[in-house]
């Protein structure tokens, strides 16, 4: 079976693109809506990041948890937010080398937006078999790209649900007004 490197998914969101972008643009928030990530650790900006800037990433699958440490690559806001994965650890990111990369992309559709977001694999000098056998010990039997798919879907739906809740009045800079 050829590995698939990339996924993608779509969600209409019904708020502006700038609301979405500032929302996915805070990594340390990022824990609030995936099924996967906690957020960031206390040393990483609570703001939006900007292009360049590197960041420590919590996780967790189950009772096991690790840290990577990503870059973010573009910070286009209102269009465009994106930052890959390069390091990888337990309490540390020390295992260095091309993980994963995360894309997010807004487009307007009427008085909504339509967010996509994109998994990249960047394991492309692993081996198949490897690749292969890996994925399925650590997503409970899966391939990587299908585990992802899961998480993906979670994580837009969970955006969703809470940028639609949120009273106009409260959001788009990231603080409540009163």
């Amino acid at each position: 079976m050829p590995r698939s490197f990339t996924v993608s998914r779509s969600i209409v969101i019904d708020v502006s693109p700038q609301t979405a972008y500032q929302a996915v643009s805070r990594p340390a928030d990022m824990g609030r809506w995936s099924p996967e990530n906690l957020g960031t650790t206390e040393a990483t900006s609570q703001g939006p990041a900007a292009a360049g800037t590197t960041f420590v990433g919590r996780n967790k699958r189950g009772a096991f948890r690790w840290v990577t440490r990503c870059t973010v690559t573009v910070a286009d806001p209102g269009r465009r937010f994106a930052f890959r994965v390069h390091a990888i650890g337990v309490k540390r990111p020390r295992l260095r080398g091309p993980i994963a990369s995360w894309e997010y992309t807004f487009e307007s559709e009427g008085g909504s937006t339509r967010v996509t977001e994109t998994w990249t694999d960047d394991r492309r000098a692993w081996p198949a078999f490897a690749a292969h056998l890996f994925d399925r010990v650590v997503t409970g039997g899966r391939t990587f790209a299908e585990f992802q798919v899961g998480n993906i879907d979670a994580t837009l739906h969970n955006l969703k649900r809470e940028l639609e809740a949120v009273r106009p009045d409260q959001v788009t800079d990231g603080t409540t007004r009163p």
